[in-house]
């Protein structure tokens, strides 16, 4: 399991600097902050790891650029959740696979939320199936972890504050590696 981590943070060394058009941070510096968001909350470590996590599918993924400026859906989420599965518990990896589907569900149910979208998330909310049918919301709202997909995805728009400063690569990295370590 320390290998998995150690990958993590090479990863986000690696990749973490990574910015997707529409959003004014760093993968890593939006990692930070939503990882902050979370642990301000008061919620379990596995949800802040998750909130950590959420977009790790991105740096997974071999596109280039910002794939919805090209009309492409990289399914970060099932990716992401997918990896996080392998590692972490269920509070880590579902989370992560349903942020996405719980835009999409505040989109539908809450007018206010669709102001707060960064301009890249409002380009992949049409490629990630756009606003939930009634029924659609129905169902997700009563799956098991859906409450922690919403307060994640919640943090997730929140998380893009390109004037907040964040510590040292090496300092944020290694807060991601000892909170992973704690969810082993």
């Amino acid at each position: 399991m320390e290998t998995s981590i150690q990958a993590i943070s090479e990863l986000y060394q690696k990749k973490g600097d990574l910015h997707y058009d529409g959003e004014g941070v760093s993968q890593l510096a939006h990692a930070w902050q939503c990882g902050q968001l979370a642990k301000e909350s008061g919620v379990s470590p596995q949800l802040q790891l998750a909130a950590w996590l959420h977009d790790i599918g991105h740096l997974l993924s071999s596109k280039e650029g910002t794939p919805t400026s090209y009309g492409y859906d990289d399914h970060h989420e099932q990716i992401g959740g997918a990896y996080l599965a392998q590692l972490f518990s269920e509070e880590v990896s579902c989370p992560v696979l349903m942020h996405v589907n719980a835009k999409r569900y505040l989109v539908s149910t809450d007018p206010e939320y669709r102001k707060l979208l960064s301009p890249d998330s409002i380009r992949s909310l049409a490629l990630q199936g756009g606003e939930m049918t009634l029924e659609e919301c129905n169902q997700f709202v009563t799956m098991t972890f859906a409450q922690d997909a919403i307060l994640l995805r919640k943090w997730d728009e929140l998380g893009k504050n390109s004037e907040l400063k964040i510590p040292a690569k090496e300092v944020v990295i290694a807060c991601l590696t000892q909170l992973a370590q704690e969810c082993i």
